[in-house]
């Protein structure tokens, strides 16, 4: 069964960075399409990213990561979830009629 695994990311920007930032998006989404990430959220605020990703390992998370055009520009940590809960991963609510 694949684990759950969180990458938190922090990153800095330049004009080279910004140029790759839609290669990296296609990749995101192509990782979202096929369920690899479950969520992706980016602060621009402190220069931090955070992603769910599901995968067998933290090696595994390492090679998917590393294979965005933005990874020349990150530090990461990856760790694995114990516990992974969203409203979105939860049943919709029954609405009787």
């Amino acid at each position: 069964m694949m684990k759950k695994f969180q990458a938190i990311i922090s990153f800095e920007m330049d004009e080279e960075f910004m140029a790759l930032v839609p290669p990296h998006r296609t990749y995101i989404n192509f990782l979202l399409n096929k369920g690899v990430i479950d969520t992706y959220a980016v602060s621009m605020e402190n220069q931090n990213s955070w992603i769910t990703i599901n995968a067998n390992s933290k090696n595994e998370v390492k090679e998917i990561l590393e294979k965005s055009p933005l990874a020349p520009y990150w530090t990461f940590e990856i760790v694995e979830l114990f516990v992974y809960d969203s409203q979105s991963s939860r049943l919709p609510a029954v609405q009787l009629n």
